[in-house]
């Protein structure tokens, strides 16, 4: 099944189920898609129509909870290796996770900030959930992802450092993220194994190629992981987005090699600064400005995209 979030009267939009190929859909105009999370009830009837990803909101513009995890922690060793800093022990068995804004923007929308404050994107994979239980094991955690999408995790980077040094974490420097239009459940996404999503994702900069990293390979912790992680001490309600964190992978030579020297490339800027700074010293590859244009999108085997792209263009405040 794969769903989205069209507009409508309300701010949550109007639910509806996309055609494989994402050229039509169905519309429930009297049901958001967190009412039919809460309800357990996706069938929708009615008619076609044409689909337009562009015009679509996130698929949960107001989700109830978004836990933002660090599952490749090829890309934490990068961040402390570029510092001069180890890399605890503990990073290979415990799960990074911080809680960020909930309200998530529409594929298309506008990367908003300035320049100063060393504007990122990151390229993730995200699933949502539906009522985790309190304790929940790795087992069973991955039978309540309901889909999985795309998101764009926008950083600040140079307001990263004053907070975390009040060791409270991310405020400011984690605006609102940006989902691809369409989430897919896991009986229906090439690539799911049960547990974590295998394939290519694309990342380009200005049109030109930035990230082709496999979003399976280099995963630490899955997301049956991650869900389990995040419920030790609470129930999740249903409709909670969990995101991987940066999809990272790890370089055949040391540091990752970027896509025009044959690698993976980056899922973020700041990945490839940290490579930069490993290899020369210090980083050379600049922070988002603005008119830059950003596009995060994963493709099946006959090259048809599977969530629809995030596009955004950068807009300086």
């Amino acid at each position: 099944m794969r769903i989205a979030s069209v507009q409508g009267q309300c701010k949550d939009g109007t639910f509806a189920h996309v055609s494989d190929d994402l050229g039509t859909c169905i519309v429930d105009p009297a049901r958001s898609l967190q009412q039919a999370i809460d309800s357990g009830i996706f069938a929708v009837p009615g008619d076609r129509t044409p689909f337009d990803a562009t015009a679509c909101l996130a698929p949960l513009p107001r989700a109830f909870q978004f836990l933002d995890g660090s599952a490749y922690v090829n890309h934490v060793e990068l961040v402390r290796q570029a510092r001069g800093a180890t890399l605890p022990d503990s990073f290979w068995t415990d799960p990074l996770m911080y809680q960020g804004l909930s309200i998530f923007a529409p594929s298309t929308a506008p990367i908003l900030g300035q320049a100063a404050w060393g504007m990122d994107f990151e390229a993730e994979i995200a699933v949502i959930t539906d009522d985790v239980p309190m304790g929940v094991s790795e087992d069973a955690a991955s039978a309540h992802i309901l889909f999985v999408m795309l998101l764009n995790d926008v950083s600040l980077r140079n307001l990263i450092p004053a907070e975390l040094a009040k060791g409270f974490g991310f405020v400011q420097s984690k605006p609102i993220s940006s989902c691809s239009a369409v989430a897919i459940s896991p009986d229906a996404l090439p690539g799911w194994d049960g547990r974590k999503l295998h394939g290519q994702v694309c990342v380009d900069l200005n049109g030109t190629p930035f990230g082709r990293a496999d979003a399976g390979i280099d995963m630490t912790f899955d997301f049956a992981r991650l869900i389990a992680h995040a419920a030790k001490t609470r129930d999740l309600a249903a409709g909670t987005v969990i995101g991987s964190g940066t999809v990272s992978n790890k370089g055949e030579n040391g540091p990752g090699r970027p896509v025009a020297d044959g690698g993976a490339g980056y899922s973020c800027i700041a990945e490839q600064r940290m490579v930069e700074t490993i290899l020369h010293g210090a980083p050379r590859t600049p922070f988002l400005a603005a008119g830059d244009h950003v596009e995060i999108w994963m493709q099946d085997e006959t090259g048809q995209d599977i969530f629809g792209r995030i596009s955004q263009t950068v807009e300086t405040i």
